[in-house]
């Protein structure tokens, strides 16, 4: 018997070996009372995952929830992955206190972000989580409210120059701009547009954004070896080398301006520093007050600002669009939201031209409008924990170490929950409705101990730029709903650009002429530090 013979045997003895050990395991039992697709030797359910592109990704989870009905499992690499879309089995999830851990996925973005309030758990993160909640307290929102306004006179005059034509508008290119401006100045304290570099900035997001997806796509890029062989290691760090000097150096220009302003207060609190600054507040000076008080260093703050920005801008931008989209294609809704603005419009005792925190918050059919639009389109259509302990779901055990997948978009489709779940309707969220249903069938902010700390936040931006661009505008379709075509990425996107068509809505009291429209589009706002 030749070597190679002897070799080619014991490789076999290994493989039967560990194909053994793969079945007698925990997880392989476990996995067992699942439904799932076939699991071959050694290679699992790999075989379905690989070489597939963005839409086929997309759409394979899709295909196995119609299939299988419930929580379905699959073997990759020996583990077992759950993936749940009814509420009986997210809510053992996003309701416990234990099962916080976020899932191998999200390591991807550790060299990114690193390890900050989205990729932590336990200690760490409660440590984050209460420096930052203040930071959205409902006595700070007004702040923020007027960056979003100031923001939006931006947006409406930029459309305005498509309403003029009469032509087709992209709303990817318009409303990330939009978000990340926002985001920007909220969470640094910068005008984005104020900078030099904010196109590469932009640029270089959008760049890092593909390229973790692509290593998310490809299982063989998980690990740091063969991610560095292949080269995309080396691309990755040069594309995080700006964005992360950048980072700091906004951050050491808001540290000067914020000790120049807060060195005498003694108090470190919300309310003093949101009293005595000088310039507007932002997110940043939360973690300066925490830097200050030696809870937080230098990396910590940076870990939480690219955080925020990265995480606050897209999700946002896709709430936009597709909430856009909806409204284009349901008129009778959009008549009912301009009539509501003018009835708070109407009813403020306020002399100021711009609405308030208040005056939002009496917006209760925008509410609904965005609450139905996030189901249908949920900007997080995934996310993923991994069992830190065994547990049981209902009769079944699921073991240490399983990998846990809340696929919110499928979840938000459960026709037992949301019948005929395709279609725009934003009375299922009268609160006769809610309160028939379990409160973990509807998670856009996902729910429990790691929901959203930005929802307040990102709801009331949402309806800032509705109320901005349905007082001007009446949105027309071009895309239709049954064209989107869905591919996998870091967000919900689709694979073509969603296109709509605006026009003056001749009635309305606040229109502003195409003059005007175009001075606002010039007109400095100043910077806030």
């Amino acid at each position: 018997m030749d070597i190679l013979t002897v070799v080619l045997l014991l490789v076999a003895f290994l493989l039967i070996l560990y194909e053994l050990r793969v079945q007698l395991s925990t997880h392989y039992r476990a996995g067992k009372k699942f439904p799932g697709p076939r699991a071959l030797p050694l290679l699992g359910n790999a075989h379905n995952l690989l070489f597939n592109d963005q839409r086929r990704t997309f759409q394979l989870p899709r295909g196995w929830a119609a299939t299988y009905g419930d929580t379905y499992r699959i073997l990759v690499r020996g583990i077992l992955n759950l993936n749940a879309f009814q509420a009986k089995d997210v809510e053992p999830l996003l309701s416990s206190p234990k099962l916080i851990e976020k899932s191998m996925i999200y390591s991807l973005l550790h060299r990114f972000l690193g390890i900050g309030l989205l990729n932590s758990t336990g200690s760490k993160w409660q440590h984050r989580r209460r420096i930052l909640t203040p930071a959205f307290h409902f006595n700070i929102l007004p702040s923020f409210l007027l960056t979003f306004q100031e923001e939006c006179r931006r947006l409406v005059a930029q459309i305005g120059q498509y309403a003029d034509k009469g032509a087709p508008v992209a709303l990817q290119p318009l409303a990330t701009k939009f978000t990340l401006n926002t985001i920007c100045e909220t969470a640094m304290g910068i005008k984005l547009d104020s900078m030099t570099m904010a196109n590469e900035y932009r640029s270089k997001i959008e760049a890092i954004g593909t390229m973790l997806l692509q290593r998310l796509m490809n299982p063989w890029l998980f690990e740091d070896f063969t991610y560095k062989l292949s080269g995309l290691q080396g691309r990755f760090e040069k594309l995080l080398q700006p964005v992360h000097a950048f980072t700091r150096s906004i951050i050491q220009q808001r540290r000067e301006l914020f000790h120049q302003n807060v060195r005498n207060i003694g108090d470190f609190s919300e309310e003093n520093i949101y009293t005595n600054l000088k310039q507007r507040y932002a997110m940043l000076d939360t973690l300066l007050a925490a830097e200050a008080k030696e809870q937080i260093d230098e990396d910590g703050i940076r870990e939480e600002v690219d955080t925020f920005t990265f995480e606050g801008h897209d999700t946002t931008s896709a709430a936009v669009i597709f909430t856009l989209l909806l409204l284009a294609h349901s008129p009778d809704v959009q008549q009912r939201l301009y009539e509501e603005l003018q009835e708070v419009a109407q009813s403020r005792t306020d002399a100021d031209d711009e609405f308030n925190q208040r005056d939002y918050t009496e917006l209760r059919y925008m509410d609904m409008v965005l609450k139905e639009s996030l189901r249908l389109y949920p900007p997080v259509p995934f996310i993923s924990r991994n069992i830190s302990e065994d547990t049981m779901f209902g009769d079944r055990l699921v073991p240490k170490d399983t990998l846990f997948n809340v696929h919110i978009f499928d979840l938000h489709r459960d026709p037992a929950v949301f019948p005929d779940p395709e279609r725009f309707d934003p009375d299922r969220f009268l609160p006769a409705c809610v309160a028939e249903r379990s409160p973990y069938a509807y998670v856009p902010f996902s729910a429990g101990p790691r929901n959203c700390i930005g929802q307040r936040f990102a709801i009331l931006e949402l309806k800032t730029v509705l109320a901005a661009i349905l007082t001007h505008f009446r949105i027309l379709p071009v895309t239709k709903r049954e064209e989107l075509v869905f591919v996998a990425d870091l967000i919900l996107r689709t694979k073509d650009p969603i296109m709509i068509t605006l026009q003056y809505a001749s009635g309305r009291a606040a229109i502003i002429s195409p003059i005007v429209l175009a001075q606002l589009c010039i007109t400095p706002f100043g910077t806030t530090g």
